[in-house]
């Protein structure tokens, strides 16, 4: 039957719950926080080889740090030199991981961070350590990146599950990058998605993406959210195609892809730009079941008055039951869930600190 995980980073620690798949309609107990008072910005949990939870946490008073643990939070390991720092020659020094990555099930050790000041590191030892990647880092772009108004950082690392070499990131506002390489050549992927803030609306690089899902089926098909619009690719990203037009607003910061069935994803609609609270006051996912051609709003079960709490990019996530759960949590400390992949939802939690990211599997 399998037991589902839930992590819920806030900006004042990590909260866990676990409830069997066939009960997730019923009340949850979340327990914590765990590194209490740290802002957690990235949640992985690694199934690769048991189950290891990885987590990047920020201290306001001893800075950024990874930590792992591999029996579901009861303990917890953050090694004796910082797992990811910056090399003295690049002249920086890290303010935040923004997302932490297990690569596939051929690269049992392989995680990758993202970070801010935008850049991707490698681990070969499952998240001890990380290097960084001197391809991306020397992009002749990366020098012309400007930070979005979250910072400069790289938030999204997708491995595609066909080559062990294939990576796509994103970073905001630098735009979205691909190599097939290993990450010692990069190529810009924005060709077709505008940036409105530039004199040039659709330049080769300087999006401020928010975040990119990849399809179930089709590992060429991306969905794209981005600052004003939303976008699909069917080739991997070299190009990209407008399908926000039917949606409430095409501003927002999460997308999250159905993990089995192909052309489902999920979005959360916010206000542009000034105030970035759900659109038209209303708490409503948005989901497609035929690539983005058309959009469906799901608010069964949330709140029905005016609301204003905004879903950041990587607090909207999936897990992989059958039928698929879906969950979110917002700025207002409030998280809820879906087990019909949706259709309908409940109010798990409220009153946690602000909700910065959120991560869910099931466990063997």
């Amino acid at each position: 039957m399998g037991e589902v995980l839930l992590a819920v980073g806030t900006r004042k620690g990590l909260f866990l719950a676990r409830q069997q798949v066939a009960r997730r309609h019923r009340h949850w107990e979340f327990e914590g926080p765990h590194f209490n008072a740290q802002a957690i910005y990235a949640v992985a949990i690694d199934r690769r080889s048991g189950t290891r939870l990885l987590v990047g946490g920020d201290s306001a008073h001893w800075g950024p740090s990874v930590f792992h643990s591999d029996d579901l939070g009861a303990s917890w390991v953050e090694p004796g030199q910082p797992a990811v720092r910056f090399p003295e020659d690049t002249g920086t020094s890290l303010e935040r991981v923004w997302q932490l990555q297990p690569a596939g099930a051929d690269q049992p050790g392989v995680v990758y961070a993202g970070t801010e000041p935008a850049a991707l590191f490698r681990s070969g030892d499952g998240g001890l350590s990380f290097a960084l990647v001197r391809g991306l880092w020397r992009h002749p772009t990366r020098e012309r990146w400007e930070p979005g108004g979250g910072g400069l950082g790289l938030h999204t690392i997708l491995c595609d599950p066909r080559d062990a070499g294939a990576l796509t990131v994103a970073v905001s506002a630098g735009g979205a990058y691909r190599t097939t390489d290993g990450g010692d050549t990069w190529n810009p992927s924005n060709h077709g998605v505008q940036a409105n803030f530039l004199p040039d609306p659709y330049p080769p690089f300087g999006q401020c993406v928010h975040k990119i899902a990849r399809d179930a089926e089709d590992p060429d098909r991306l969905y794209l959210q981005n600052h004003w619009g939303v976008y699909r690719s069917d080739d991997g990203g070299d190009r990209w195609t407008s399908v926000g037009d039917a949606l409430p607003s095409d501003f927002g910061f999460p997308v999250a892809a159905h993990p089995r069935r192909g052309g489902v994803a999920y979005l959360f609609p916010l206000n542009a730009d000034s105030d970035r609270v759900p659109s038209g006051h209303r708490c409503r996912v948005h989901r497609t079941e035929d690539a983005g051609a058309t959009w469906q709003e799901l608010g069964r079960g949330l709140p029905a008055g005016a609301h204003y709490g905004p879903v950041l990019r990587d607090a909207l996530s999936t897990d992989d039951a059958d039928p698929v759960g879906l969950y979110f949590g917002n700025r207002n400390g409030e998280v809820y869930a879906s087990d019909d992949e949706g259709d309908s939802w409940r109010q798990l939690t409220a009153h946690l600190p602000d909700v910065l990211c959120v991560r869910a599997a099931v466990l063997d």
